[in-house]
């Protein structure tokens, strides 16, 4: 039995009767009180009771405290977060349901994190859930049958190494919990559209966020991806850069009254020069030296990424590739494969990024040998991002 309302068993039928009882106390302070949003919660714990009744109970203190039942009216994100984030709602699947795109590639990660707070980002992402919540709502009025999930696309054409940069990830990472702790059920299925050969790495970044029943509904399509979209979305509900008939009233293919399609954030948002970063690692380069950190990789599509910091005056950085671990190189007899150059990152942390093409081992050498007078202390994290090779999500080029 699915769990639904009209096709419950007596097991499942009787885990709502006990859910509605417990939760007799909470119930005029909930969104809605009917079966069909207690279901959510009872399928999101397996019709687990106590495990559900948690559940519900953490996100009644969540909505008191992220104030979630006035923040459509009481609240609007910062202008950067309205005019540079990306996505929006547009059209309904073939059953009804709200369509919301998300288009990654010109998304500008930095450049945001830079413009406004981590909490103004969350808070936008959960307006959001709230807003689509209430388009669901109207739709089971219109259509006289209950709406409670949504169709999603993510675009990700040009998805890149800035995507990548860890504020933006870890920040990312927060939303999704978010979703996962208190939007159970509201997903009905995500569409992946133009996903490159760097997907696989982000997806792995953030997979483990996601419970078994969420990534079991993504869909990582292929060359023939309009034709699915197609299969579950009107063409007349479908907008036209995405294979369909739909264009905004001046003729826009893309809908951009609907779907922000954005760019880089221009500097005068910025409000900071950097986000703060925790490193994971402390090392001293001897004034005239250099010290190298050699990281194995052991098949191509790897990404290297880190972050740096130094104490009280610039450091030199670059990349290098060379054959074996352990044995130590100059500069000159390995391959460069990151100019090496000089960074003020005394004054602004660096990061960077690197999609390792081929194995090897790759050196990241902090150059200090143009000091004759000073020491540097850098602080650092470096990560070896993996693909999601083994446990990827589906990939479909059918529905």
């Amino acid at each position: 039995m699915s769990g639904r309302v009209g096709d419950l068993g007596p097991k499942q039928a009787e885990a709502l009767e006990q859910f509605r009882a417990r939760i007799q106390d909470i119930l005029p302070h909930l969104p809605a009180q009917h079966d069909h949003f207690l279901l959510r919660w009872l399928r999101a714990r397996n019709f687990n009771v106590q495990k559900s009744e948690a559940m519900l109970r953490k996100h009644l203190e969540f909505r008191k405290h992220m104030k979630v039942d006035s923040i459509i009216s009481d609240w609007r994100p910062p202008e950067v977060i309205e005019k540079y984030l990306s996505g929006g709602m547009c059209g309904y699947d073939r059953e009804g349901s709200p369509v919301w795109y998300d288009v990654i590639g010109p998304m500008d990660p930095k450049g945001l994190f830079l413009s406004a707070s981590k909490q103004d980002f969350i808070k936008s992402k959960i307006r959001d859930c709230e807003m689509l919540q209430k388009e669901c709502n109207l739709q089971s009025e219109r259509l006289g049958r209950n709406v409670e999930s949504i169709t999603m696309i993510y675009d990700v054409e040009g998805l890149g190494l800035k995507h990548l940069w860890k504020p933006a990830i870890d920040t990312y990472g927060e939303i999704l919990q978010t979703f996962e702790d208190n939007y159970p059920e509201a997903l009905k299925r995500l569409f992946v559209i133009k996903a490159p050969k760097l997907f696989p790495v982000a997806f792995n970044l953030v997979r483990h966020f996601l419970c078994e029943n969420t990534r079991q509904k993504i869909s990582v399509l292929g060359a023939n991806w309009q034709e699915v979209l197609l299969k579950h979305i009107d063409e007349e509900e479908l907008p036209v850069i995405y294979g369909g008939k739909l264009t905004d009233p001046d003729g826009d293919p893309r809908c951009r009254t609907r779907i922000s399609h954005v760019g880089p954030v221009p500097p005068s948002y910025y409000v900071r020069d950097h986000v703060k970063v925790d490193y994971e690692h402390c090392i001293t380069v001897s004034r005239g030296s250099s010290q190298q950190l050699d990281y194995e990789i052991l098949f191509p599509g790897c990404v290297l990424r880190w972050q740096f910091a130094s104490e009280g005056a610039d450091i030199g950085f670059g990349v290098f590739l060379k054959a074996k671990k352990g044995e130590w190189k100059k500069a000159s007899e390995m391959q460069e494969v990151i100019l090496s150059q000089r960074f003020n990152s005394h004054l602004v942390p660096e990061d960077g990024s690197l999609t390792c093409e081929r194995p090897g081992v790759y050196v990241l050498r902090f150059d200090n040998t143009y000091s004759i007078f000073q020491a540097k202390r850098i602080s650092y994290t470096v990560e070896v991002l993996l693909p999601d090779r083994f446990q990827s999500p589906q990939t479909n080029d059918e529905s």
